[in-house]
């Protein structure tokens, strides 16, 4: 694409990937270790969970094959596509910039989206040891149930559009040049189409 604005793409892969980078390793700073009886709490499960998630994320190859781009519906995400058309000899380029920087952005999104989970796990973990320490009273059942509701909630507010739109707002803030970010439809095209949904 010669119009100009290739180091700026350069620089937003750059951006997107080290970010991807930075959450799976705090992600990987989660090893859940709990005591065997408590192995199959929720908290730890979607903590395993979270860890799998992300080393299927790390495992997931860049497509080598870029004859087709996942089928969307949405009227941005084909605009966005159009674009990159409008000149057949320069179409392949264009589009693979365009790919690279759906990829990155897909990717940072599902290490987002996990890490934000087990951030929640381990919160509730810390709690639960909390709730854990001393002596055992009556009051220990309450908590420990306060502490399992309140991961279900933290777990329901983790969505797509709460990522999509924190990252908007976080990249608009840090100054990051966001004119060839994909909407939510095409990273969510993306991911379905790499098969790590």
């Amino acid at each position: 694409m010669a119009d100009g604005f290739n180091e700026a793409r350069a620089l937003r892969v750059t951006e997107l990937m080290t970010e991807y980078q930075s959450l799976l390793r705090r992600i990987a700073e989660y090893a859940p270790n709990p005591p065997p009886e408590e192995y199959f709490e929720h908290g730890y499960e979607v903590l395993r969970q979270c860890r799998a998630e992300a080393q299927a994320v790390l495992l997931v190859p860049y497509p080598i094959d870029l004859s087709s781009m996942p089928n969307g519906s949405g009227d941005q995400e084909k605009r966005q596509l159009q674009r990159y058309h409008r000149s057949p000899s320069k179409n392949w380029t264009a589009l693979t910039k365009f790919r690279i920087i759906v990829d990155a952005s897909a990717r940072r999104f599902q290490a987002k989206k996990i890490y934000l989970r087990a951030v929640a796990a381990v919160r509730w973990s810390n709690a639960r040891n909390a709730i854990l320490q001393g002596t055992p009273h009556a009051a220990q059942a309450t908590q420990q149930q306060q502490t399992n509701n309140n991961l279900r909630i933290e777990l329901a507010a983790v969505t797509d559009a709460r990522i999509i739109n924190d990252f908007r707002q976080a990249d608009t803030q840090a100054g990051y040049w966001l004119v060839d970010d994909p909407p939510l439809a095409t990273i969510l095209n993306w991911i379905r189409s790499q098969g790590s949904a």
